[in-house]
């Protein structure tokens, strides 16, 4: 009798190990997955979800999440959109756990330039947000000429009017880092 106990004793401590060794090995192994998990695949598994955003700016942008490339996402805030940079953020509220690789090489590969390049062939008055931390930012309102490696070339109009040789009021080109974010008019998409 006293060594069933004792067997059924020694036969729970080591139930007992095996279940701590398999909850290490499965920690372990989640922390392994969470390290590779980039900030762009949370974003892309939160898409369609009400997120906040703070800028280096100081602007906060409440949207929906619409779209998530490998270097910048789109917010959609009533009526406007934001395109901005993953590095002109300083945190994100609102971000689930899923996260989600991209669907396709094409995806991934479509940086900053790719969608500056896009908004360049549309030609729509936007509104640039630069990185300044004095008052309320730096804006210009303009026209996307051209876009470069790692800068673009903004034609600042009078806001409301079209882009037209006699109109212009400068043409700055503005490196990459200097983004903050981007804005559309109201009736503007941007589309990745």
């Amino acid at each position: 009798m006293r060594w069933d106990s004792l067997f059924g004793d020694l036969e729970a401590q080591f139930s007992a190990g095996r279940a701590l060794e398999k909850e290490s090995e499965i920690t372990d192994r989640a922390r392994v997955e969470l390290a590779g998990i980039d900030l762009a695949d949370r974003l892309r598994g939160a898409g369609g979800a009400e997120i906040k955003i703070v800028l280096v700016d100081g602007n906060v942008i409440r949207g929906v999440l619409g779209h998530a490339g490998s270097e910048w996402l789109v917010l959609t805030e009533g009526a406007r959109q934001w395109l901005v940079p993953y590095a002109s953020v300083l945190s994100y509220q609102g971000l689930g756990r899923l996260a989600l690789k991209p669907s396709s090489r094409i995806q991934q590969s479509l940086g900053i330039a790719s969608a500056l390049r896009a908004l360049s062939k549309d030609r729509s008055e936007l509104v640039v947000h630069l990185k300044v931390r004095t008052g309320d930012g730096y804006k210009l309102h303009g026209v996307i000429d051209r876009v470069g490696r790692d800068h673009f070339d903004l034609t600042v109009v009078p806001h409301g009017e079209v882009r037209r040789a006699g109109n212009i009021a400068a043409v700055l080109t503005i490196p990459f880092s200097s983004l903050a974010a981007l804005c559309s008019g109201a009736n503007q998409d941007f589309r990745g």
